[in-house]
């Protein structure tokens, strides 16, 4: 019998043939919107939560409260100091405080600029080898620089992948390119990474950069190695303590931030998750129009067919096989909506993230298929279709059969 309910419905989208898609419409591209958006915002929070892993379990960030946007440290008002790093030094489990500075730079080449972060490399052995291996870097071509190496600097792969596109000529080892007016030697190029910044980074020694853009005290942020892993909150509380006390600082008034690497990670995916919601709120909106577009097509399909009904009456369907028919009808406006949906979510995250992967050089930007999401959104179609087609399938199966063969 339920076969032949399907049956009948699906014969019936046939014949109306046009309608039947343009109803589908609001629910496909509702659909593709959900799967396509959330699939999209799944690899996002992979690539963002990726750029955190090279700060690793042992490691804390100490920065002061930012004013704006730009790399940390840059845009606080009040700047961390080598007073900042002896507080921190003091404190009971650090093992080693490393001062940072990351900045903003003018990079030329070959007539044209290009801007983008530069951080320094320390230049006690001991704090370099933390650098390097927190940001687990190794060079494809040339070295990494040491204390005997100034006025050079090691280049994110980008600049060797991409020197035609940004420079017209080829970088390699041994030439020379400026950086804020003064010229630096290339040392080496890193190898290609996860994280994305770390891939057009330019790194040189301390006591360059601080010559290079005059500054002496200044501290963008402070990492931290505790010295062991499992003492990595605790250390964190009582670098805060240290430093509220030293500056006189209340609870809950401090100008300054110790992030745990856990902290970072929960904070982007809680920013995360949220846009989620607001990207699904927004796809809903689709559904809900294309929810009406089956009901007013069912409401058409009842007051052009009334005679069929009667007939149908006539020859023994009962009030729930005229229910069952029109509400499947429904149901499958909505399924085949979904499925087409699901296939053109999925085109458009693929071409997406393609498209960041190639223009951004995004490379860990990857769509996250999901089965209980395609699963999940293809059923969801199909019952808000059948929900869509209650009412009029309702109007439908009340119909009396005189009355209905009168039409």
């Amino acid at each position: 019998m339920i076969k032949d309910y399907f049956s009948l419905a699906l014969r019936n989208l046939k014949h109306r043939g046009t309608r039947s898609w343009l109803t589908m419409f609001g629910i496909f591209i509702g659909i593709a919107a959900v799967v396509s958006l959330i699939s999209m915002g799944q690899g996002l929070q992979t690539a963002i939560t990726g750029q955190f892993g090279t700060l690793d379990a042992d490691k804390l960030i100490i920065a002061n409260a930012e004013t704006g946007f730009g790399p940390p440290g840059s845009t606080a008002i009040t700047k961390l100091t080598t007073h900042d790093l002896e507080v921190i030094e003091g404190v009971s489990g650090v093992q080693e405080a490393i001062p940072r500075l990351i900045r903003m730079t003018k990079v030329e080449y070959n007539g044209r600029t290009t801007y983008t972060y530069t951080g320094d490399i320390p230049m006690e052995e001991k704090k370099r080898a933390i650098v390097y291996d927190t940001f687990n870097v190794e060079t494809s071509s040339g070295k990494l620089i040491t204390e005997n190496d100034k006025g050079r600097v090691i280049l994110g792969s980008d600049y060797y992948e991409n020197s035609q596109a940004r420079f017209g000529k080829q970088l390699e080892v041994g030439q020379t390119i400026t950086v804020q007016g003064k010229e630096f030697r290339i040392a080496g190029f890193l190898e290609k990474s996860g994280t994305f910044t770390i891939n057009s980074v330019v790194f040189m020694l301390t006591d360059d950069m601080k010559g290079l853009l005059d500054l002496s005290d200044e501290i963008d942020m402070i990492v931290a190695q505790v010295e062991e892993i499992g003492m990595t909150e605790e250390v964190a509380i009582k670098i805060e303590e240290a430093i509220r006390k030293d500056r006189r600082e209340k609870v809950g008034e401090e100008d300054f931030t110790v992030q745990t690497p856990t902290q970072a990670i929960s904070s982007v995916n809680t920013i995360l998750g949220a846009i989620n919601i607001v990207i699904a709120g927004i796809a809903a909106i689709s559904l809900i129009i294309g929810a009406v577009g089956i009901t007013n097509t069912m409401y058409t399909s009842v007051l052009e067919r009334r005679k069929e009904i009667g007939t149908m009456k006539a020859v023994g369907a009962q009030n729930k096989d005229i229910l069952m028919i029109f509400m499947i009808e429904s149901g499958l406006l909505g399924l085949v909506g979904g499925i087409i949906g699901v296939i053109i979510g999925l085109g458009m995250a693929y071409g997406a993230a393609g498209a960041a992967r190639a223009g951004l050089g995004i490379d860990n930007f990857r769509v996250t298929l999901s089965a209980p999401l395609i699963l999940g959104s293809v059923i969801f179609s199909f019952v808000i279709g059948m929900i869509s087609g209650i009412i009029p399938a309702l109007q439908a199966s009340k119909l009396k059969p005189v009355d209905a063969l009168r039409q």
